[in-house]
C-alpha cells in the first residue's frame, strides 16, 4: 500500500494524470487519491519550504539589492514582481472568478523574483479575473509590503547623494505606483 502511494503521488505530481485514472490503476476511491495527495503536497511544503522559500529577511533583500547593483546597474532595488496566468479547470460553483481576459480560466501565480531570476516570495490562488495589482494588493505579501513589515531596509542615500531613497519593487504597468513600487510610464 505505501509503494502504491508513493506511485500515485509521483504520477499526479510528475505528469499531471487526474485522480480518477491514478484511482483505477491502484484501485483507490478518488477521495482517497485525493487525500492523499492533499497530504503529500502538505508535507512536501512544510518540509522545503523553510530550506528553498524562506521569508524573506533583511539580509536576503540587502543581497538581493547588492545583486540588483551590480548584474543590472539598477541601485536599491529588491526584487521584480510579475503576475503569472496558469491555466486551469473551472472549479465547480465558481462563476466567472476564475475566467480571465486571455478568454480561459486560471489562478495567479504572483511572484518576486531576484536578479538572477530565483523566487524571493510567492502567493498562489489568486482568482483569474483579477488584475495583477489587484491580486498583490489582496496578498499576503502585498499586505506585508504596504504596512512596511516585510523586513525591507531602511531608506538610505544613492551613491553621491545626500537625500535618502527607499528600496524598491519593480514591475509592470498593471501594479500601481507606490514608495515601495516602480513601474514604467504608461505607453499612452
Amino acid at each position: 500500500m505505501f509503494t502504491a502511494i508513493i506511485v500515485a503521488n509521483f504520477l499526479f505530481l510528475a505528469t499531471g494524470d487526474s485522480y480518477t485514472t491514478i484511482a483505477h490503476s491502484f484501485r483507490l476511491g478518488f477521495t482517497t487519491v485525493s487525500a492523499i495527495v492533499a497530504e503529500v503536497c502538505d508535507a512536501i511544503w512544510l518540509r522545503m519550504q523553510p530550506i528553498y522559500m524562506p521569508e524573506p529577511t533583511e539580509q536576503i533583500w540587502k543581497e538581493s539589492s547588492q545583486k540588483f547593483y551590480e548584474t543590472w546597474q539598477f541601485p536599491y532595488c529588491i526584487g521584480s514582481i510579475d503576475g503569472k496566468h496558469v491555466t486551469i479547470k473551472c472549479p465547480n460553483n465558481t462563476g466567472s472568478q476564475h475566467f480571465c481576459y486571455l478568454k480561459k480560466f486560471s489562478v495567479v501565480l504572483m511572484a518576486v523574483v531576484g536578479p538572477d531570476y530565483k523566487f524571493l516570495c510567492v502567493d498562489i490562488g489568486g482568482y483569474g479575473k483579477n488584475s495583477d495589482g489587484g491580486i498583490f494588493e489582496q496578498s499576503t505579501m502585498g499586505k506585508k509590503f504596504e504596512s512596511v513589515t516585510f523586513g525591507v531596509p531602511q531608506e538610505n542615500p544613492l551613491p553621491g547623494q545626500h537625500k535618502p531613497v527607499p528600496h524598491v519593487l519593480i514591475g509592470d504597468e498593471a501594479f500601481p505606483l507606490k514608495p515601495y513600487l516602480m513601474k514604467p510610464f504608461a505607453y499612452r
